[in-house]
This record gives C-alpha cells, sequence and structure tokens, in this order.
C-alpha cells in the first residue's frame, strides 16, 4: 500500500487498536461532555493544544471557522500551542502554510513532531550518517546531523534510519529497507506516528502505517516522536510553563492520537467530529469499541 492510497475510517480504526500495545497506557473519563465548540469548553481550561489536520486544516485547505476559532480563544485570554505530527515540512515552512491558510501562528506555538524527533537524534546515533524516508525535495538543513535520501535506487550504508514522510515511499523502497534491517537491525526513528492523515481525497497513509507494518514483519520495533507518545507533550509543557497539565486541553480528531496521548500527558481532551478521521459517522461506537473517552466532544472547533 502507498501513501497515496486511500484507508477507511474503519480500517484505519482497526489498524490503531492492532497496534494498540504499542501505544502509551491511560485510563479515561467514563463519559464525555457533549459542547457546541472549543469556545464552550474554554471556561475549564487556560489553554489549548491544537492538532492541525482535521482540527485546524483538512489539507491545504482551512476548516471553516477556525480562523475566527482561534481569533476568539486568543480574546478570551487562552494560551494556544499547535502540535503537529507531519514531519515532512520544516518549521519554518509550516508557520508559512499556516499563515497561508490564516492563522497568525507564532513560532513559538508551534510543536512539531519532526523537531521532537530531530532534539533527540543523538540520544541513538551521536556519530554516524541517518538515511532518511522522506520527500524528495527534503534538505535537512534544520537537523543536526549526517542525512542522506535512502530509497531503493540509492541504498546508502548508514547506521539508523530516520522515516520523515511516506509522501515518496514506494513499494520498491520498503521491500529493499526490510530486507536491510533483517540483514542487519539498526535505529529507526519515526517523525510521524499517525497511520493516517485526513486529506481532500480521502485518509492517506502516513509513516506510522508502514512503521508499524515493518515491525510486523521484521521485529524491528521503531522509535515514534510525536502524538500520542511522551516525548512531544513533554515539549509542549515547556511551552506552557506554569500551567497545570489539567487546565490544558489537548484537542484532536483521532481517539488514539490525539486523545489517547493527550490523556496519558494529564491534560483534558476534546475530540472533534466533522472534518478529521471520525467526519460523516458516528463517533460513539468507536468510542465505546477503544475505551479512549474524551472529557469533551465538539463538533466543529
Amino acid at each position: 500500500m502507498s501513501y497515496t492510497s486511500l484507508m477507511t475510517t474503519d480500517a484505519a480504526f482497526s489498524r490503531y487498536e492492532e497496534i494498540r500495545r504499542r501505544l502509551p497506557q491511560t485510563t479515561f473519563p467514563s463519559r464525555s461532555q457533549s459542547r457546541a465548540s472549543l469556545a464552550q469548553v474554554a471556561d475549564d481550561v487556560d489553554a489549548f493544544v491544537l492538532d492541525a489536520f482535521g482540527v485546524l486544516n483538512v489539507g491545504q485547505t482551512p476548516i471553516p471557522g477556525a480562523v475566527e476559532r482561534m481569533a476568539e480563544l486568543r480574546r478570551m485570554g487562552k494560551k494556544l500551542v499547535v502540535l503537529t505530527n507531519a514531519a515532512s515540512d520544516t518549521r519554518a515552512a509550516a508557520l508559512k502554510k499556516y499563515r497561508k491558510l490564516g492563522f497568525d501562528f507564532t513560532a513559538d506555538e508551534v510543536v512539531a513532531s519532526r523537531d521532537v524527533c530531530a532534539a533527540r537524534l543523538g540520544d541513538y546515533l551521536p556519530l554516524g550518517r541517518w538515511g532518511a524516508l522522506c520527500t524528495d525535495v527534503d534538505t535537512f538543513a534544520d537537523l543536526d546531523a549526517d542525512i542522506v535520501r535512502w530509497t531503493a535506487a540509492k541504498p546508502w550504508d548508514v547506521d539508523g534510519f530516520l522515516f520523515l514522510s511516506s509522501a515518496a515511499l514506494d513499494a520498491a523502497t520498503m521491500t529493499a529497507l526490510k530486507a536491510d534491517l533483517h540483514r542487519r537491525t539498526r535505529p529507526l526513528l519515526v517523525a510521524n506516528p499517525d497511520i493516517v492523515a485526513p486529506r481532500e481525497t480521502g485518509l492517506s497513509c502516513e509513516p506510522g502505517y508502514f512503521a508499524h507494518l515493518l515491525a510486523d514483519e521484521t521485529g524491528v520495533e521503531s522509535v515514534f516522536f510525536g502524538k500520542p507518545f511522551g516525548n512531544a507533550f513533554d515539549d509542549v509543557k515547556r511551552r506552557l510553563q506554569g500551567i497545570a497539565p489539567e487546565r490544558i486541553a489537548m484537542v484532536g480528531d483521532t481517539l488514539h492520537t490525539d486523545i489517547l496521548g493527550g490523556r496519558a500527558a494529564g491534560f483534558k481532551t476534546v475530540l472533534i467530529e466533522r472534518f478529521g478521521l471520525f467526519s460523516g459517522t458516528d463517533v460513539g461506537p468507536y468510542i465505546r469499541l477503544s475505551g479512549i473517552v474524551p472529557d469533551y466532544i465538539c463538533p466543529v472547533t
């Protein structure tokens, strides 16, 4: 399956449940509260941590009303942080995209899984070369390491693998990567744990999808950076020093990344129904099957 292959909500949910043992463990409230929008959650928290895809945008399209809602929350005195698992772009590129969409986030208000991973590369490979699965235009200029783009056509001899994007991934490269990992086990760091992402055409397959396939088929367990894992939430907490975790709300469209991860970090959680993974479905059965219960459910941001 390629990046451009589209998954259904049921297929994505089932896959998240299959790899649940690899995700953080936590507890959840017994039931969710329904609210019309984030404005009705604002009295209960001092800060909002916002997923991007499914909350602020779908692909390259802003979600209706999201720009205005961010302005409203700022007027209410709420702190805002974007926590995104999109690891294809540098932070500068991400900011440029958000501003093009109409948002006014600053660099200090964006935590990208790419940066979360980059800050910890030396913990896994102090010296040596990384082979990156990435877009065909990534220059790695923002990453302080020796990195080359790794493909089936150019299978460099590397000391570890860095999974940044599945946008240019093909079957030949997946086959070559599996063979290389069978030959010699090395660190495999994944800067986007998502299995799918909502786009204008449907749910695309993301690096997390392929990383879990590799783990199933090779036994090599990836190290993940980004939601739902604690490293990303640790970086968010540093941006929101002085605010108690229970006064922070993680807002997202996905139970197994945004809601599970936010809850494990001690945050309140808000599931947005209308524009992300559960668009066009009744989210209730998915909550009951998984046991992942948001504090709040809002139809829109």
